[in-house]
């Protein structure tokens, strides 16, 4: 009886040059491949080639893996190959703020987010019941400018300890440390409001509602040591009036976040953004 073919996820990035799809193509149909779906991008700006394949084989992760190995050295490629639809483990921190961990949570108990959140951390207790009404354990690390050194550590050994993939920043109203920053390069993801004009401080719903915005909107990116400028994932709007209060604009503002927030996630869970400088390519 033949054994049931896995579902895999290649991604990958490379200089670009003739031979890559015919090259990765041929190294999957060597080991009883079968493509079922395949993205590409060549990036005439940088000179970068960007690839997602889904692929059907009966060969075991490992032993693709090992095919894989040398053709990427050829090509000089960044790659990853993961089992298609696996939950990735994943750590939320929090503040006070409940809209976006909520959602990430409801998400991933109804199966459409394809994520297992191992742990909340918060720097504040406020959101540990809720973390607890979805059985997630909760670890309250308080920050001061005093601590702030010492609170990252403790976050960094939690993640470690959890072996987590990917660390979500949903609401943390923290700024992280540089050295942080680079220790969670490329699997950090944080949501911020996008205004035009920018509203800076704690109230800025109450800011655009003053200058009388029209839009209200989102922007999920990758965390860099540049505040709110890392490689943007995924950003939202919602058009608003001159009828809008500020709290009204603040619970829009809170849908847009938590919305793209969840297609960030999603999509990065799911290997379909790949880095390309400054920017993301994102495979929808």
């Amino acid at each position: 009886m033949t054994d049931a073919p896995l579902r895999y996820v290649l991604s990958l990035s490379c200089p670009d040059r003739p031979g890559i799809v015919h090259a990765v193509s041929g190294a999957l149909a060597e080991h009883g491949g079968n493509i079922t779906e395949s993205q590409q991008f060549g990036d005439p700006d940088t000179g970068l080639f960007f690839m997602r394949v889904e692929v059907e084989s009966a060969a075991p992760l490992r032993e693709l893996e090992t095919a894989f190995a040398a053709l990427a050295e050829r090509f000089e490629m960044t790659w990853s190959l993961d089992t298609a639809g696996r939950r990735m483990r994943t750590v939320v921190m929090v503040s006070k703020a409940a809209h976006c961990i909520n959602d990430l949570l409801f998400r991933e108990r109804a199966g459409t987010l394809p994520v297992d959140i191992v742990a909340v951390i918060g720097n504040h207790p406020t959101l540990r019941s809720l973390a607890e009404f979805y059985g997630k354990p909760f670890h309250h690390i308080p920050v001061t400018a005093e601590t702030k050194t010492e609170a990252e550590s403790q976050v960094l050994e939690l993640v470690d300890e959890l072996d987590a993939e990917l660390v979500v920043l949903a609401r943390y109203m923290q700024i992280l440390s540089p050295d942080m920053c680079e220790a969670l390069k490329g699997r950090a993801i944080n949501i911020h409001h996008s205004f035009l004009p920018s509203f800076k401080g704690a109230r800025p719903y109450f800011q655009a509602h003053d200058r009388g915005v029209k839009l209200i909107g989102a922007t999920a990116h990758y965390v860099t040591a540049d505040l709110d400028e890392g490689p943007i994932i995924e950003q939202d709007v919602d058009r608003v009036d001159h009828t809008y209060t500020p709290e009204s604009l603040t619970a829009t503002g809170a849908d847009v976040e938590r919305r793209a927030l969840a297609r960030a996630v999603r999509w990065h869970a799911e290997h379909r953004v790949l880095l390309d400088g400054h920017r993301t390519i994102v495979f929808r």
